[in-house]
């Protein structure tokens, strides 16, 4: 198939690219950088330069490939290392879940594309109540902190605009949060070093329950997402949510840091806010049951109690998109 992957050179783009090609589809890889060009042209994909902002620019290269399928895999993570300032640090994503979505569902359809697929978040989004592990069918959060509004806001508005896009298959992935080679949790990522540096406390009970999912399981899944399975929302989680008290220590540990500091939660309201409280201890985690039924995939690394002992380098030599 033809296939063209927006945000090709994030850290899941520089994953992804390669399994496509190795599948045997044809790539058009898009990057707003012309120095990554060469690197997704050895990848196997055939480059092309345009800011996903730019509405006329995105038509025109989305148009040129004519592509049976659009991978919307957009993020800008540079200024998301503030916890106090969530909602700012993410800004930039924000505006390429709204705006880049727009302009691709908008190309996507004009070239005649039958089916985009694009990146959610599974995590802390859901609604806070109920039991600690959500399914696609539990609704999301009605009343978020107020530090992350705006970014749920934008989550909301890429899934409803995929999900009800006329004319073209809309599959929403929610991915739970990466770690593995090129993320923020993975060898020289900033997540590592803020442990090293005991800079990232468990706050409370550290209750919440997160998911996490490894960059390799992620791509494949979303080459899964591409090949088949009906429209829809997907959550790409591994097999194993666990709470914050559990999770954090061990990456710590493979980390080769010492073991993380604890906060009582006042302080933390203090230091970081409501939100900061919240992400902690009321959090839920994902599912993967309908990924796995529906889309036939399996995550190599089934729980990231094997994956961050051995899974946050590269051992695959990928990703020098």
């Amino acid at each position: 198939m033809r296939i063209f992957v927006a945000g090709a050179t994030g850290a899941l783009g520089r994953r992804l690219v390669p399994l496509l090609v190795a599948d045997g589809h044809q790539v058009t890889a898009m990057t707003r950088s012309p120095g990554k060009a060469a690197g997704l042209r050895a990848a196997g994909a055939e480059p092309v330069v345009a800011d996903a902002l730019d509405r006329e620019a995105v038509l025109g290269v989305v148009a040129a490939a004519r592509p049976e399928v659009v991978v919307h895999e957009l993020t800008d993570l540079a200024g998301a290392t503030d916890l106090r300032r969530f909602d700012a640090g993410f800004a930039a994503t924000n505006r390429l879940r709204v705006e880049g979505t727009d302009h691709l569902l908008e190309a996507a359809r004009a070239a005649g594309a039958r089916r985009l697929v694009a990146q959610s978040f599974a995590g802390w989004p859901f609604a806070r109540v109920g039991g600690p592990v959500k399914t696609e069918d539990d609704p999301l959060d009605p009343d978020p902190p107020a530090e992350l509004r705006r970014t749920l806001d934008a989550i909301r508005h890429l899934e409803a605009a995929v999900l009800s896009a006329e004319g073209i298959e809309g599959v929403v992935l929610r991915y739970g949060g990466f770690y593995g080679p090129g993320t923020s949790a993975g060898v020289g990522g900033s997540m590592l070093d803020d442990l090293r540096r005991r800079r990232f406390p468990i706050v409370g009970a550290g209750s919440g329950v997160w998911s996490f999912v490894h960059i390799d399981d992620a791509a494949t899944a979303t080459v899964a997402a591409v090949e088949r399975g009906a429209p829809g929302v997907y959550q790409v989680v591994d097999d194993d949510p666990a709470p914050v008290s559990e999770w954090l220590p061990a990456l710590a540990a493979a980390a080769g840091a010492r073991p993380p500091r604890r906060v009582p939660v006042w302080l933390a309201r203090l230091l970081v806010g409501e939100h900061g409280m919240v992400l902690m201890n009321k959090v839920r985690g994902a599912s993967n049951a309908k990924a796995r039924r529906e889309l036939g995939w399996r995550p190599a690394w089934p729980s990231w109690r094997q994956g961050f002992r051995a899974g946050l380098g590269d051992r695959l030599g990928v990703g020098s998109a």
